[in-house]
Formats: C-alpha cells, structure tokens, sequence
C-alpha cells in the first residue's frame, strides 16, 4: 500500500509537456510591411515583429500564403488565426477584433508617371486611379470621389505590384497606395509621389471575430512596454525596415482635405448661398446637399472648422466636437478660450488674425494644450473665405493630428544619430559634423581638433564580467566624458569601447589652440583614472588612451581625419595606459611598415613560408627527453626572420590563431613521423600556446581534432602555457586544462615566476612541469635573490609532484649552479641551438662543475 502511494506521488510530480502554440498567418506581399523571406516565413516591418512576440511566447507561426482579399476571407472562415497590416475603421470593426497597441503608423498617397499633371483632387476628373481590390484605400477614395461628384475611375487590381504596373504602361493615371510600400514600388516603377495625402492610419493584427483573444493581449503585451524603450526590438525592426526622411512630409492634414474638402466647402457655401434665393422651389435639395456635406466632413479623419472676423466658431465638423468634449451646438459663438489654456489660445488668435489682416493661406505645426494638460501637435492650414466682392467674411481651417507621426519620426532620427546605450551621438552624427567643418571656408585652420579615445583592457573586463557589466561601464564613461566637454564640442560613441570628442571654435593662434587641446586631453585622461567605477559590486579601475587629429579643411578628408585620429591612438595605447598622442606625419611611416610586415605575414601564412626549428631539453644523465618546437619565417625577401620580429604582431592582428594552428598540426605530424624511429620515438614535444589560442571557445576541441587528423600520440604533446594567460579567466582554462589532461595531453607552465604565481591556483591545476623563466637563469650567479627563487621553485615542484626545468642555460657555471639546486631537467644554448629537425642530437656528455661542456 505504501509503494503504491509513493508511485502515484511520482507519477503527479511529472512535469507537464507544455506544447508550441501554433498560429497560422496570413503573409501577402506588401513589402516593406508584410511579405515573406526565402523560407516562407512572415518578413517585413510587421512580419518581424510578430517573429519576435512569437519568439518570446513560443508561438509557433505557420505562414499561410495568399492574397490581401484571399488572406481576410480565410480569416472569418477560421483557416487563418491572425491577419497583419490592417487598418482600423468602423467596417472592420464589426467583422474583426483588434488589438489595443497600434503595431505602425501609415498613411496613404497618390503616385502618377512624371509626365502626368496630378497635384490636387480636381485633377482626378476623369482620371483613372489604380486601387487594390477591398483595400481601405479603395473604400475611401469611392466614397470621397461620389461626395464631390468627380467622374475618376476606380481600377481594382489584385495586388500593389500589378497597379504599379498599369500605371507605369499607361493603362492607368495614378495608384493609390500606403506610402511604406509606395516609396519603394514609386522608384522600381519610375513613378513619382503626388501632394496628395490622405488616410492617416494605425495599423493592426486582426483576428476573426471573437477568437485568439490571447494572441491579441500578448502583442499587446510585448508592443507597449517596447514602444517605450528606444533600444527594444521594435525600434530595431524600425531602423532595419524605415528610411527616415531628410524633411519629414506633411501627413496631414490630408491634402484632400486642403485641396478637396476646402474646395468642395466653397462650392457648396456658394451653392447653399444660391438655394436660399430658391427656398420654396428646392428646399428638399439643399436639405440633401447639406447633409451630404455634413455627411463627407463628417467622415475625413481631420478636425475642421469655420470662424467668424471675431474668431468665433461658426461651423465644427464631428472630430472638433468630440475633441472639445461637447455638441456643435455650445461650440457655436465661442472662442479658443473656452476650450484651450491660455498660451494655446493667445497662440491661435495671433495666427488667425495674419489670416484676416493680411488674406494669407497659412500652413504650420501647432502644438496646442487642452484645460486638462493633454497636449497635441497639429498640422494646420488655414485659410480667409471671401464673398463675391474679395473681402473675407470668415476663416477656414483644417488640423490634422500628428503627433504620433511626429514621435515616431523622432524616435526614427534618435536611432538614426545617437548610440542606444549611451545616448551620445554617433558614429554617422559624427562624421557629417566632420563634413560639414571641413566644407566650410569660413572655418579657421587648426581651429578644430578630433580626439578618440579607447579603453584599456575593455575586452578583458567583458570576457570577465561578462558584457552587461562591460555595458555599464561605457554608460558611465560616457557621462564623465560629457562632462568635459564643452558646450560647442560633440561627444560621440563611435563603436564598442572607442569614443570621440569634436573640439571646435578653438583659439585662432595655434599655440593657444594646442595648449587648449593638451588640457582638455588630460582633464578626459583624469576623468576616467582618477576615480574607479563602481559597476554593481565590481569597483574597477579604469584608464584610457587619446590619438589627437587637427583638421585642416584644405587638404582633408573626414576619412584623412579619422585616419591620422587612429594611428595616433595606436601609438597613445602603445606607449602604454592613459597616453596622449598628437598625430606626426612620421606615424605614418611606422603605422605603413607594420601594415606592410602584416600583409607578409598573411602571404607567409598562405604561401607555407614557415617551418619549424626544435631545440633539445636534457635531463640530469644527458639524454635527450624532449624537444621545444619553435617557429621560423622563412621569408623570400628579408630571409630568415626571428620569432621576435612577427610573433607580436600576429598576436594582435588575430593571425596567432591560424599560425598557433599550424604549429600544433606541424608538431603532432612530426610526433607521429617519429613513431618509429627507436631514437626518438619516446621525445616529448612542447608547442607554445597564445592566450588567443587559449581562450578560444573550441580549442580543446581543436586540439582533439588535429591529434586524430595526425595520428599523433597524445602523451608525446606537451602545451606550454604563461600564467598571464591564465590569470584572465582562471576557472574555464582550468576547464579546458583538465579536458586536455583527460584526453592523455600533458601541460607545463612557461615562464613561472614573472607573472602571477599563486599556490592557490597553482595546485588547482593539472600541470605536468613547470619552467624557470631564463631571467632568473641568466643572474643566477650576480644575485643570491635569483638563486633563493630557484630553489623555491624546484622545492615547490617537488612538493607538488612536478617536473622543473629551467631555461636559457647558457654557461657551464649556470648549469653547475643549477644542478646544486636540484634542478634535473635543463634547456638553452649551451647544450643546443634551435635547429632543424634532421640536426637534433639524441644525448650529451654531461662534464663536472666548471669544465668545458661538449656534446
């Protein structure tokens, strides 16, 4: 009874399998809103958008491929769960549920053939306008066009494309289309935009009604808080998609309103002027008339009004009643003032009035303020109404709400010119202020200066810590940086850890001018060494290096600049932490060698110009037990160049890598081509690893790989590493040693005693030998201090169970000195220059103290 109980608890601990939601999209081409990548999958603004909710709810997204009037019948039949790029109106409403954020913001424009003269809704009589069928573009213009009266042929077509085509062969006049896809399609098409703008609209997923309300709250969910952080994936599907304009266009105030509806008032002012004469004859058709026009201002999505010469209301249409809160009816006789604060209204009646005295047409951004505190920003035109005789009797005006476009088009430049982390400028603000400097004539020579600054060591704190603490501390470098400058200067984050300062309006003597570069240089320096930074519980100490270039707008370049900026910043950070340097044209000579020698070392690397000398290690009987595997250039021009000369550089150009890799295979096949030969099968081979090496992700399995691809033994490879290599991330080289050891390949630890010898990591690693570094060898016999270490060193290594040996013995006294010690393992020209591999001896004559040695 009891097992049974214990088995049915089991069985009710079990976790549950919780399986991928599947949601089935319908993906039609409207790029760049909606299409689908070369997989199928959503793509697009809202195409990607939707990947990245689907991402975090573990969605899986069934793409379903149709046509805009296919994909929406789909949707009420139940085959689709969820329909991207729908706008919102009534209609729909009533056949779809919506979610609650807008996904995007759009607005609809006519395009036309250069050659075709359309630039206000009276053009379009007896025009042909291509619409894609069922689309709320077509909905709109039939019901506007009817309205007015205009005889314009409505061309439905099945997709964008195909109305783009129609209109570029001639078969139609102009297309009508949301401006995102429009943009695009206009230039393939070589159609150009018409001023005609309507349908500002925000854009949805729908779902058929009463069904997949949970998707509709989770992307609700994920599109509010990501509209608030201009860092979150969707400002980052935004950047990848939007193009933002130079001068943001003028949504607005849809100019169908401004050249069609303001219009269309006149006329039937005018015409209901002429019925009053009539009133007994035709009163049923100015009662039509009236509310037809009612009907159509009624309907254009934009705040419309009629003020008398006191600037009283005299019409509203149902968006300024709504606005304000109350019926036509109290609007009526009142002013700004009733339904504004103060400032808002002042505002308005100093612009109304310019409308009156002065009979001008006025177009202007309005940023008005209601007694609650709400605020909004407009895109007014306003213009007098004139009798017969020319005198204006009223004032029309027509304000179009743009302040979510207005938002978005700053939150698109905000990306655009400034860095999300730090909210600095940019590298692309940067250079277009370089541009505009060095383009001015009026700007004084050595009067502007460019300063860039680097972090030392940024990437061994992130390997470290780990990058959000990395990020942390480029957020409060750049804070302090801010605070050093001046206010004229521009402060830039050009990419991970690099910063720059613009230094303008500097003295016009150019002494003057230095001296003011040099201090503002050093305060930057001191600002970052003088106090560490306090990152979570990390206190870091930090310190940066300054490369300095004047420009000179008669000879420069931005990329001359950044250039002469760069190599000056390689000298600061090779002259060590927190340096200055100004740019010298000698630099270039330096900075163009080392290229050069770069470049060389990458044909040696693809030309197999490198080969492999070895050099003996002897025990304490004189036989050899190992050998070094050293790296030879062997260069076609300069010859044979010395390990010193190249190693340095490949370290940090990156090439360390693929010729470390080329050293390890060459050793293990030469271990393997010695497999039989009796003397010198049982020789250990020691190969150099570089901390690049190292710390690469995949080494152990790289080595493993190599070993296998070779045949060679394992337990003839032997890894030197530095303890400067370790100190950087102890516990995952500790990982990787012990990985190594497991699979038969024995380490030793180069040059002990220089860098950070701890016991309390040493005996954490499974280490075969360590090696005395040759600067205690060679003073062996000058200072006793050298000699107490030795023997620290070997009595350790006793202690621990490890091999010593000692290296760069050169004389016989350093030997004998050696041996007194306990040293039995030895390395170093006195036994044996690095040769090639057919000169090695295979044992020595070991001699007394203080005879000559000979092999």
């Amino acid at each position: 009874m009891r097992s049974l109980t214990l088995g049915l608890a089991c069985l009710l601990t079990l976790p549950t399998v919780v399986s991928a939601r599947e949601v089935r999209v319908g993906v039609y081409d409207n790029p760049p809103k909606v299409t689908a990548d070369a997989s199928g999958r959503p793509s697009g603004i809202m195409g990607d958008l939707l990947q990245e909710v689907a991402r975090r709810e573990n969605w899986t997204l069934v793409p379903v491929p149709c046509r805009w009037d296919a994909c929406l019948a789909s949707l009420e039949a139940g085959s689709l769960d969820l329909m991207p790029d729908v706008a919102r109106t009534d209609s729909r409403v009533r056949l779809y549920d919506f979610h609650r954020v807008p996904a995007l913001h759009s607005w609809s424009q006519l395009y036309r053939k250069p050659e075709q003269h359309i630039e206000s809704m009276l053009d379009l009589q007896g025009k042909r306008v291509a619409v894609l069928d069922g689309s709320s573009q077509q909905e709109y213009l039939a019901t506007l066009l009817a309205g007015f009266g205009l005889r314009t042929e409505l061309v439905p077509h099945t997709t964008f494309d195909e109305a783009f085509a129609r209109v570029a062969a001639g078969e139609a006049d102009a297309v009508a289309v949301n401006h995102h896809f429009g943009d695009l399609a206009a230039r393939r098409y070589k159609l150009v935009e018409t001023s005609l703008m309507f349908q500002p609209s925000r854009l949805f997923f729908v779902a058929a009604k009463g069904r997949n309300a949970d998707v509709l709250a989770a992307l609700d969910r994920h599109l509010e808080p990501w509209q608030a952080q201009p860092d979150s994936p969707y400002y980052q599907v935004l950047k990848r998609w939007a193009v933002p304009r130079e001068s943001p266009p003028i949504p607005a105030a849809f100019w169908w309103g401004l050249g069609g509806v303001v219009t269309a008032l006149l006329l039937a002012l005018a015409f209901v002027a002429l019925l009053k004469r009539e009133v007994a004859r035709r009163t049923a058709e100015l009662r039509a008339s009236e509310d037809k026009l009612s009907t159509i201002l009624n309907s254009v999505d934009a705040f419309i009004f009629i003020k008398d010469t006191e600037l009283r209301y005299l019409y509203a249409n149902r968006q300024v009643c709504e606005l304000f809160g109350k019926p036509l009816s109290e609007i009526v006789g009142q002013g700004d003032s009733a339904f504004f604060d103060q400032t808002t209204a002042r505002h308005l009646r100093v612009t109304d009035q310019r409308v009156f005295d002065r009979g001008e047409r006025l177009v202007q951004e309005e940023v008005n303020r209601l007694p609650d505190g709400s605020q909004r920003t407009y895109l007014s035109v306003k213009l007098p109404l004139r009798r017969a005789d020319n005198s204006i009797y009223a004032l029309c005006g027509i304000s179009t709400d743009i302040t979510e476009q207005r938002q978005f088009l700053q939150e698109i430049h905000q990306l655009a010119y400034h860095d999300p982390l730090t909210h600095l400028a940019n590298r692309r603000q940067m250079i277009e202020r370089l541009q505009q400097l060095l383009a001015d004539p009026a700007a004084g020579l050595h009067q502007h200066a460019l300063l860039l600054l680097n972090l030392d060591n940024f990437k061994g704190l992130n390997d470290t810590h780990g990058h959000n603490v990395g990020d942390l501390l480029l957020q409060q470098v750049a804070q302090r940086l801010s605070g050093c400058a001046r206010a004229d200067d521009l402060v830039a984050r050009l990419g991970g850890d690099e910063f720059g300062l613009l230094m303008t309006s500097l003295n016009a003597q150019p002494g003057l001018a230095m001296r003011q570069i040099e201090t503002a240089a050093t305060q930057l320096v001191r600002a970052i060494t003088d106090m560490p930074f306090q990152l979570e519980t990390l206190t870091h100490p930090a310190s940066v290096s300054v490369g300095i270039a004047l420009l000179n707008q008669q000879d420069h370049s931005v990329e001359a600049v950044l250039k002469q900026a760069d190599i000056a910043l390689a000298q600061a950070k090779a002259a060590g932490r927190g340096t200055v340097r100004f740019f010298r044209s000698d630099m270039e000579a330096v900075i163009a060698a080392r290229a050069a020698l770069e470049a060389d070392l990458r044909e040696g690397l693809a030309q197999r110009q490198f080969l492999l000398h070895y050099q003996p290690q002897i025990d304490e009987h004189g036989a050899v037990f190992g050998v070094e595997a050293l790296v030879r250039w062997q260069h076609p021009q300069r010859g044979m160049v010395p390990p010193g000369s190249f190693i340095g550089l490949a370290e940090v150009s990156g090439l360390i890598e693929p010729l470390g890799l080329w050293i390890l295979r060459s050793a293990c096949e030469q271990i393997a081509a010695w497999r039989d030969d009796p003397q010198r099968a049982h020789l250990l081979v020691a190969v150099n690893i570089s901390a690049r090496q190292l710390h690469h992700p995949e080494f152990v399995q790289l080595v493993a790989t190599v070993l296998a691809e070779t045949g060679a033994d394992p337990q003839r490879l032997e890894l030197e590493l530095t303890e400067s290599h370790l100190v950087e991330d102890v516990d995952g080289a500790t990982a990787k040693m012990h990985s190594l050891k497991s699979r038969g390949v024995r380490l030793s630890l180069d040059d002990f005693g220089t860098g950070y010898s701890s016991l309390n990591y040493l005996k954490r690693l499974p280490l075969d030998q360590l090696k005395i570094d040759q600067s205690f060898v060679r003073d062996l016999l000058l200072d006793a201090n050298d000699l107490s270490i030795v023997k620290a060193i070997v009595d350790m290594g006793r202690n621990l169970k490890l091999n010593v040996l000692a290296e760069g013995v050169e004389t016989q006294a350093q030997f004998d000195m050696l041996r007194q010690a306990g040293c039995k393992r030895y390395q170093g020209y006195l036994f044996c220059h690095p040769v090639p591999v057919d000169q090695l001896p295979t044992t020595y004559t070991l001699h007394p103290p203080h005879s000559e040695l000979t092999a």
